[in-house]
Parts: C-alpha cells; structure tokens; sequence
C-alpha cells in the first residue's frame, strides 16, 4: 500500500520525515496542507490529526500517524537500512537526546499556533514576536553547538560518520533559521558544519523547502 504524507513546505517536523523518507528510499505521495491559511483546522485534515499539525504519515488502511520523531521511528523499523539510529544503545539514547533539544526543547516556542497566540492574545507586534523567534531559535542552536562541540561522538555528523535521527532534526532546524528568522549562525561553527555536510547529501538537499511544490516565499 502507498504512503501517504500531508505535509508543509516551511514545517521543519514535515522537513524532518520528508529526509527520512528520501534516506530510506521509499516513495510516497504528497498532501499539502498550508498552515498560514489554517488548512490544519479543516474537518477532514482534523479528522486524521486532531493536534491540527504537520506532518501526518498514512501508510494504506492503517490508521495515521502523527508526530515527526514518531514517524521517523517507523520508518526505521519498517526499513531498517540505511539506519538512521546507531546500533549501540548509548549512542542511540545519545542521537536521540540531540533529537530532542531540538524537536522538544526549542520547536514548540515557534509553531504557527505560538505564533497566533503572542499575535492575537498578547498584541505582540510582529517585531517583539520575531525577537521571540530568534531567540528560541538561537538559544537552541546554542545548547546543541555546545553538547557537539564538546563531544568525542561528534564526527562528520552529529552521531559518528553517517546521518541519524540528530541530524534529521538539526537540519530543518538551521534551514528554518535562516530562511525565516535570519538568524546569524556564525556562532555555531559545529553545527554549520555538520549542517554543510549534510546538505552535500541528496536526501537533505531533494527535500529541502524551496524544492517543494507547495513552496511560496513571503
């Protein structure tokens, strides 16, 4: 049966699965739900994702899926090669915790319904909400460039010599730093490198936002 993937070209979770899809070789087709226009709100969306979110992964009758690093997680299991998680159980609790300073730790403070909230609710101008962006955004990369920077495992990736989960996130992460919040990342040396290193890869560069058909720069 055919995967399905409703998906947003600016959504750094969707980002994240569409990488992992592309490392795994597996196709799939593509539904794309434009949260600026709040099409996470309409009731058949709402029906596969009640949390209003992106991405949502359905793969044939079964039920959807949601949640990226969940996502990721069984592709990993239903294609086990290329692994994106390392055989030893110490450095994969350590790909996953970098996984999660990014997906857990910093992500939330700058989803679209944050967004509306500081805008709608507090009267935040947009200029107070961008200082908020960038400083999530920011204090993220700076945890993560001190964790890599200082870590024997880091190698040419986050996790040794080949991408895992980490990198599926720190990706997405940069890309949206730069592209949205123009972040200055020249204080991440570690991270801009891993990040360059990762972008030379098909599977990062294919997917990338501006390569998607829903693409629309503002």
């Amino acid at each position: 049966m055919a995967l399905r993937l409703y998906t947003f070209w600016r959504s750094q979770a969707a980002y994240r699965v569409r990488i992992a899809l592309a490392i795994k070789g597996l196709s799939y087709d593509s539904e794309y739900i434009d949260l600026l226009k709040g099409r996470q709100f309409d009731d058949a969306y709402a029906r596969l994702n009640p949390g209003h979110a992106v991405p949502t992964l359905v793969d044939g009758d079964s039920p959807p899926l949601t949640e990226s690093v969940a996502i990721i997680e069984y592709l990993e299991e239903m294609q086990p090669e290329p692994p994106l998680l390392p055989s030893d159980r110490r450095l994969r609790a350590h790909a996953r915790a970098i996984a999660q300073m990014f997906v857990a730790d910093t992500h939330p403070f700058i989803v679209p319904r944050v967004r509306k909230y500081l805008e709608k609710e507090l009267g935040l101008d947009e200029a107070a909400r961008t200082r908020w962006l960038r400083h999530w955004q920011e204090t993220g990369a700076r945890a993560v460039e001190t964790v890599l920077s200082r870590d024997s495992r880091t190698g040419k990736f986050c996790v040794g010599d080949r991408p895992t989960l980490a990198d599926l996130c720190l990706v997405p992460h940069f890309t949206s730093a730069m592209m949205l919040y123009d972040c200055d990342l020249g204080a991440f040396p570690t991270c801009r490198r891993i990040f360059d290193a990762c972008m030379a890869l098909d599977a990062f560069a294919s997917t990338h936002p501006t390569k998607q058909p829903d693409y629309a720069p503002h």
